[in-house]
């Protein structure tokens, strides 16, 4: 009989670690992931939607479409860019993608070179923390305070980088409702590391999928948008930016469409749909969002974040009521989460799996958004997404109760 056949010796230099398939548990007070309110989901809406696009164009499913995804989707992103974020590009100048992951995946593959360092906030988002590492960049955390990353500690990194014979890549950043830290980048601060980024000459890229999702305060300017161009007129995807930009419908309809999008300079944004792998997005998806969007997204966006802002509200309340001064927490204008500090020293993150198991609580601890996978082992991000406004007073209670018994609270 044959020996058992095996791959060790034939993977690429390349491949990511092993990764075990199955279902997370979770909690019935889950506050781990940044879901959004699963009744606001559009449902009929979007049936409803489908069905006449399907109608109207059903048959060009026959085809493949367009790797940069449906067109008419694309126009809408445009118009919606222009209107809200003050970017000004066609839809030629828009790439649709697998949700922002797979556009962001398709700019760090063109990028980025193993050991490239690239510079993003002290603690991020954990997926693309994660694809950073799957291209192997030398990821450096830069210092941020309420109001964003601080410019001279960016600078700071910079200048340390370049003496080191290593200038970055790339600046990331998710400046409004950032995640996991919940604060919003003020303007002063976007202006002053677009200038640190003229500078030097290192590309930003702007992760703005929760933009939409803002419950008090004042929008503030996209960081394209800041981009001075000179006499080149509008921001389109020819000119000499530097900055590339992300959104996604994920949060403002369904994580489960699976819809992103992107828009960059044209030399970058060319070399990045030719990464693009799979063809276009599914034209299913493209076409129920497209219809649904263009006749109801923003009465759909204002009766979701009525939902949610009550939600974020009922967080903080019990926040307050059960953990007092014995540790600190963010106070977000809109997005999903917010970001708890108990006092350092404290250890919150090998208690993790054991307060789900016994108070059934979920969260996500500090190092899964830290650079170096250690730091942050006091914090953790809360999501208030998921649960009504009574089950999320109820899981702070447990989860208060819970770090009690664990000596932590």
């Amino acid at each position: 009989m044959a020996d058992r056949f095996s791959f060790q010796g034939l993977l690429s230099q390349a491949a990511p670690p092993p990764r075990k398939g199955g279902a997370v548990k979770r909690g019935k007070y889950d506050f781990a992931v940044a879901y959004p309110d699963p009744d606001s989901i559009p449902i009929d809406g979007l049936m409803e939607s489908l069905k006449h696009a399907l109608a109207e164009e059903g048959r060009d499913l026959a085809l493949y479409a367009d790797q940069r995804g449906y067109a008419p989707l694309r126009e809408f992103v445009s118009e919606k860019l222009a209107r809200d974020r003050d970017i000004h590009v066609s839809a030629d100048d828009i790439i649709l993608g697998d949700g922002s992951g797979q556009t962001i995946h398709m700019l760090l593959e063109v990028l980025v070179d193993p050991g490239d360092v690239l510079l993003i906030e002290d603690f991020v988002y954990s997926g693309t923390l994660n694809q950073m590492r799957r291209f192997q960049g030398d990821i450096r955390g830069v210092e941020t305070d309420q109001d964003g990353m601080l410019p001279d500690a960016l600078e700071g990194a910079i200048q340390k980088a370049i003496s080191q014979g290593r200038k970055p890549k790339l600046i990331y950043t998710i400046p409004t409702f950032q995640n996991p830290l919940g604060w919003t980048m003020t303007l002063e601060r976007r202006k002053a590391m677009l200038e640190v980024s003229q500078q030097y000459g290192v590309p930003i890229m702007e992760d703005d999928c929760y933009v939409d999702l803002r419950y008090d305060g004042e929008d503030v300017t996209s960081i394209y948008s800041l981009q001075e161009l000179g006499d080149l007129g509008d921001h389109g995807g020819d000119d000499m930016g530097s900055v590339m930009y992300v959104g996604s419908f994920s949060k403002i309809i369904a994580p489960g469409m699976r819809l992103g999008y992107l828009t960059a300079p044209k030399e970058l944004r060319e070399r990045a749909q030719a990464a693009k792998s799979g063809g276009s997005v599914n034209s299913f998806a493209a076409y129920a969002v497209h219809r649904y969007a263009t006749g109801h997204l923003d009465t759909h966006i204002e009766e979701i974040n009525g939902i949610q802002r009550a939600k974020r509200d009922s967080m903080l309340a019990a926040l307050g009521e059960n953990f007092g001064d014995r540790a600190r927490w963010s106070q977000p204008d809109g997005g999903l989460f917010t970001w708890l500090e108990m006092p350092e020293g404290s250890d919150i993150t090998s208690i993790r799996d054991r307060v789900l198991e016994t108070a059934d609580v979920g969260y996500i601890a500090g190092p899964n958004f830290a650079p170096d996978g250690v730091s942050g082992r006091n914090c953790a991000r809360l999501c208030f997404g998921y649960n009504t406004p009574e089950q999320i007073r109820e899981g702070i209670a447990r989860l208060a109760q819970a770090f009690e018994r664990e000596g932590v609270l």
